[in-house]
This record gives structure tokens, sequence and C-alpha cells, in this order.
């Protein structure tokens, strides 16, 4: 199989894998407008239906995906205390709670450690200098504590429909966004003369 029938499959497969990590998050919003007077239904599609993408996901890429993976787990944590306590401050909180704490484990194997903890999670994927992994890991933990922020606003701010509605049009477009804007940084600090981002703008 030649790269340029390589380069297409791997473009449908992380397709599929974006519409499986919105796929929940659209149906949870759904459910949000359809229920509006009682969380608990919507909380229980919203945890289905992460259930049912993870292994979607782990068969489409080969691997399990460990932020939705931890986030999923998050999922039915925060989701059971809603349901158990008919209070929808759980499962808004549980936005700002896994943003912390990817945040404060990035952060906290910079500073305790010494280690670039985004190296052994993304280092079968990216080949960075020790200088590129430290800049990357600094830029993602202070996202995370950025989108914690954001989530906290929203939720105390806004309608339970328009706090589930941001998580597709605002969390996770600054994620792609943001994502995108590390090519740079990909590019300066790729260590290796196979450099895939060497045509990059």
């Amino acid at each position: 199989m030649s790269d340029d029938d390589i380069k297409p499959e791997r473009g449908m497969r992380k397709l599929y894998a974006t519409g499986l990590e919105l796929g929940p998050l659209l149906l949870f919003f759904l459910a949000t407008n359809y229920w509006k007077d009682d969380i608990r239904p919507a909380v229980f599609v919203f945890a289905a239906a992460s259930v049912v993408a993870l292994p979607l996901y782990r068969w489409l890429e080969k691997r399990w995906p460990i932020m939705p993976l931890v986030g999923g787990f998050f999922v039915l944590v925060f989701g059971g205390l809603t349901v158990w306590f008919n209070d929808a401050t759980f499962i808004k909180l549980k936005p700002t709670i896994v943003n912390c704490l990817f945040g404060v484990i990035l952060g906290g194997g910079l500073l305790l450690f010494k280690r670039p903890l985004l190296k052994p999670i993304f280092g079968a994927a990216f080949s960075l200098t020790e200088e590129g992994w430290w800049k990357l890991t600094v830029r993602w933990a202070l996202f995370f504590f950025f989108l914690a922020a954001v989530n906290e606003v929203i939720w105390r701010n806004f309608t339970t429909p328009t706090w589930a509605a941001s998580k597709m049009v605002v969390s996770f477009p600054l994620t792609l966004v943001f994502a995108f804007l590390q090519v740079r940084l990909l590019k300066r600090y790729w260590d290796g003369p196979d450099n895939p981002f060497a045509r990059e703008g």
C-alpha cells in the first residue's frame, strides 16, 4: 500500500475519531433540551454514549485514547452523583475537575519530577527534542487550566442547555485551534530529518 493510499485512510479514521468525541456531547446537548426540567435522563444518555464511543475509538485508532478515557470515567462518576442527588452541579463541575487534573499532572510532572509527561503519552506519535517536549507540556498544562476557567464561567452564568452546547461550540473548537497553533512548535523542535511538518506554513 502506497503513502497516497495510507493518508486518506488515516484522514478518514481521524474524522471518525473526532465524530466519536463529539457524538456524546451532541446527544447530551439534545437531551438537555428535550428534558428541560430534569438533568438525569440527559446524563444517562451522555454516559451511555461515552461507554459506546470509547471502544469504537479503540477499534479505529488501535489504541485507548487517554484523555477521552479519563473523561469517560469521570462522566460515570459525576453523572452517577448527579443522578443520585438530582443535582446538575456535579456533572457541570466535571470538566473543571478533569481539566484541572490534567493541568496539575502535566505541571506537577515538570515541577516535581522534572519530566514532561506528554512525552510517554505521545512519544509514539511525535519525535521532539527534550526542549520541545517541555515547551509543549507547559503550553498544554496552561491550556487545561484555561479550559477549566472557561467552564466555570459558563456553568455559573448560563442555563444548563447553554452550558451543554458550550462543550461543542466553545471548548472543543478552542482545543482544535490550540492544537493547530502548536504546529510551529512541532516543526521547530522535531528531532530527526523526517519532519512531517516541514511543509507546513
